[in-house]
């Protein structure tokens, strides 16, 4: 069953573009801040930390400059992200094979099983706030998933 109802006048604010944008923004952002809380037992790394490592489970080998670009942060930024999590053996750099100036930031296996831990700790905190919905709102975020994926890749 669905905790919150918006009140009357929320709702009639919900129907402008800027009234939506207005009400999903802050809904959205401490969803994000609750996610972000959730973290395996023990876990003590940054938000910018769980970020990158995340982006280096889709897509390995990167030089810091295109795991910089990908953050949306300066490369000095992902430089000292990237060495914190090297030194605590979560990350691996090699020599990028057709630029010896340059390396190649990867995730180790460990730092691979800590984001997958953390990742499942995160999901299952959502699905149990999601299995207290009732079924017309479950399917409401359903849809909701695809849309802000679109959102997302504006």
């Amino acid at each position: 069953m669905s905790t919150t109802t918006p009140t009357r006048s929320t709702r009639s604010e919900l129907r402008s573009v800027a009234g939506l944008a207005d009400g999903l923004r802050p809904a959205v952002m401490r969803l994000a801040r609750r996610l972000r809380q959730v973290r395996a037992d023990g876990l003590e790394l940054t938000a910018s930390q769980l970020s990158a490592m995340g982006t280096l489970a889709r897509a390995d080998d990167q030089p810091i400059g295109t795991l910089a670009a990908a953050e949306r942060v300066a490369a000095p930024s992902m430089t000292r992200v990237v060495n914190a999590l090297q030194e605590r053996g979560l990350v691996v750099r090699t020599p990028d094979p057709t630029d010896r100036r340059q390396s190649l930031v990867s995730l180790t296996t460990s730092g691979r099983e800590l984001l997958l831990l953390n990742r499942r700790r995160r999901s299952e905190w959502l699905a149990q706030r999601i299995a207290e919905l009732d079924p017309d709102d479950r399917e409401v975020l359903r849809r909701a998933v695809g849309i802000l994926e679109r959102i997302n890749a504006a």
